[in-house]
């Protein structure tokens, strides 16, 4: 199974793409789409739009996931993640592929095994896990991140959507 994972951001929106057969994790490949600060609001979700449409075409996904927004002190960031992570399921649903969604803390504790993991203890863990991947910046990382989580939990979604 190839899986997209994403990890939404109005700046920076990072993709990873991996496959899983079975226990074995394969790295693919990951990027980052960056959007340019001073456009307006709808302009940078339509970048994110496109930057994901890209991977999309050139990867070709079997699934999707995509990490869950978390509630931010602050509310104006907060929404403008919300629209950011909005622009990426649109993109992923048009096309066509099953989304997932994972809380962060369940995405860290299922690559570091601890819920709360620094950034830094999620990108060393990918290098573990994804040797090939070498080393990717923390965008990239978390959505390697995301894909691994749905690797390990898409078995069991299965079963319960079966029942």
């Amino acid at each position: 199974m190839r899986i997209l994972g994403i990890d939404p951001g109005l700046q920076k929106t990072g993709w990873g793409l991996i496959e899983a057969d079975k226990n074995r994790l394969i790295f693919v490949g990951c990027g980052l789409i960056k959007t340019q600060a001073g456009l307006p609001l709808y302009a940078r979700l339509a970048e994110i739009d496109a930057g994901i449409a890209r991977a999309i075409a050139e990867s070709r996904p079997d699934v999707a996931a995509i990490e869950e927004t978390f509630m931010n002190k602050n509310a104006l960031s907060a929404l403008k993640l919300g629209q950011a992570r909005g622009a990426a399921i649109v993109a992923l649903a048009r096309s066509g592929l099953e989304v997932a969604e994972y809380p962060t803390n369940l995405v860290k504790k299922s690559v570091v095994g601890a819920g709360h993991a620094a950034k830094e203890q999620v990108g060393m863990m990918i290098r573990t896990l994804l040797p090939k991947s070498g080393k990717v910046g923390e965008d990239e990382a978390d959505a390697l991140a995301v894909a691994i989580c749905h690797a390990h939990h898409a078995s069991f979604r299965a079963k319960v959507k079966a029942l």
